[in-house]
C-alpha cells in the first residue's frame, strides 16, 4: 500500500535517534531524546485550504524538523508514519 496525502498534508517518517554521542558514549533508550528530524515520504498537491491558496514548499526526500506533538501517527505495512500539515514543519535540514 501507499499513502497519498491530500491538500497541504505531508507524510513523514521519523529519523532514528543517535545511539552514541560524538564522544562515543552509548545512550540507553531512556536517555535518547525523541527525534524531531524526519524524512518526507510523500507530499500533497497543495491547493485551496480554508479559502487560501497553499503552495507546497517541501519536496519528497527532504529532511525536516517538526514540532514534538504534531500530526497523526499511522501504521502501514509495519512502518510508522506521521501525517502533518505543511505549516507544522518548522524547518528544512540542508
Amino acid at each position: 500500500m501507499k499513502l497519498k496525502p491530500l491538500c497541504d498534508r505531508v507524510v513523514i517518517k521519523m529519523v532514528e535517534a543517535e545511539e552514541t554521542t560524538a564522544s562515543g558514549i552509548i545512550l540507553t533508550a531512556s536517555a535518547q531524546e525523541k527525534p524531531q528530524v524526519a524524512e518526507i515520504i510523500e507530499v500533497g498537491p497543495g491547493g485551496v485550504v480554508d479559502g487560501k491558496e497553499i503552495k507546497m514548499e517541501v519536496q519528497k526526500g527532504q529532511k525536516v524538523i517538526t514540532g514534538k506533538y504534531t500530526g497523526t501517527e499511522v501504521k502501514l505495512d509495519g512502518e510508522k508514519y506521521i501525517i502533518v500539515r505543511q505549516s507544522d514543519i518548522l524547518a528544512i535540514v540542508e
